[in-house]
């Protein structure tokens, strides 16, 4: 139905509407990884083109890459020329490793100094990108924050989490661009990668528990929902500043382990593991699995959403189960 990359049509309740997309040249950092490589996609099917900072670029990729040295925080100059906007989406993953303190200064660095260097080089190159947008996450609030309904303009944590976003944010904040949108992302729900495929091995082999009290909060979205987020970013003039990429419908730990065996068609009995026991395997890393965040976004009607509940989303990762 599209006749040029810059005209859409979308089908909405009253039929479809036209529309024009002013197209970008986007660089992204971590392109490469489960997030990058799906926005990547949906991205260049809107009609934008996209390139990707990468360690290691690979030769005769169909879609451009330049070298990014990590040590040195050197940038291929040729990179450049396609920041007309850039995404960026590079960083250590949070549960990768034991949060000792080496393992803590390494996940903040690698969130805040690539955004620091790239700000130099900007700067030094006299290049002002229409847009930046960096990937945040809803630690920004905290680890644990029980019952508490958080949504952009609630008070930040106070524990590493919501020190190490809000140290994000900061740089992101400090590089100079005409619009700055912070997408604070929950749990990603991806078959790919992420959290899931991990809560998804033991209940696949009826083993499946819940963690901790399980009465705990989960602020999750699809990957593709989250796209949509970045999408947003990029193409709405009017984004600036943070959003919460959740869906709109948070559910409890305990909640979330039953929509996902029932889709699995798996049964949940094992008796909940206590969160004393998660301390003394993961150590200070555990509020990852046992904090509760209860977050919501003040901005849900400017997404189209494809997956707005857990039944919907998890259906759609697993349906052939």
């Amino acid at each position: 139905m599209n006749k040029s990359p810059h005209l859409r049509f979308e089908n909405t309740s009253t039929g479809w509407v036209k529309y024009f997309i002013k197209t970008m040249k986007l660089l992204i950092t971590g392109g490469t990884g489960l997030l990058g490589r799906r926005l990547t996609q949906l991205l260049q099917k809107r009609g934008h083109e996209v390139a990707i900072l990468s360690r290691n670029p690979r030769p005769g990729s169909a879609i451009p890459q330049f070298r990014w040295d990590m040590e040195t925080g050197w940038i291929d100059p040729e990179a450049y020329t396609y920041a007309e906007g850039i995404i960026h989406l590079a960083g250590e993953g949070i549960a990768d490793q034991r949060w000792t303190d080496d393992q803590k200064q390494r996940i903040i660095n690698s969130r805040v100094q690539p955004i620091q260097w790239l700000a130099y080089d900007l700067s030094t190159l006299g290049i002002t990108p229409k847009v930046f947008v960096s990937a945040s996450a809803i630690g920004l609030y905290g680890g644990d924050r029980g019952e508490e309904l958080l949504d952009e303009s609630s008070a930040y944590g106070d524990d590493f989490l919501a020190t190490c976003t809000h140290m994000w944010e900061t740089a992101a904040n400090d590089l100079n661009a005409h619009r700055k949108v912070h997408v604070r992302v929950g749990i990603v729900l991806a078959t790919q990668g992420g959290a899931l495929p991990k809560m998804a091995l033991p209940v696949k082999y009826g083993v499946g528990a819940s963690l901790g009290s399980g009465k705990q909060w989960m602020s999750w979205i699809h990957l593709d929902d989250v796209c949509q987020f970045f999408i947003e970013a990029i193409e709405n003039s009017s984004w600036q500043g943070p959003y919460n990429a959740v869906a709109p419908n948070p559910v409890r730990h305990r909640d979330f382990l039953q929509v996902l065996a029932q889709t699995l068609k798996k049964p949940v009995w094992l008796p909940a593991i206590p969160s004393f026991l998660l301390r003394l395997a993961l150590g200070e890393m555990a509020i990852v699995v046992t904090g509760s965040a209860r977050v919501q976004s003040r901005h849900p009607e400017t997404i189209n959403w494809q997956f707005p509940t857990l039944d919907k989303a998890l259906t759609n990762l697993y349906p052939t189960s």
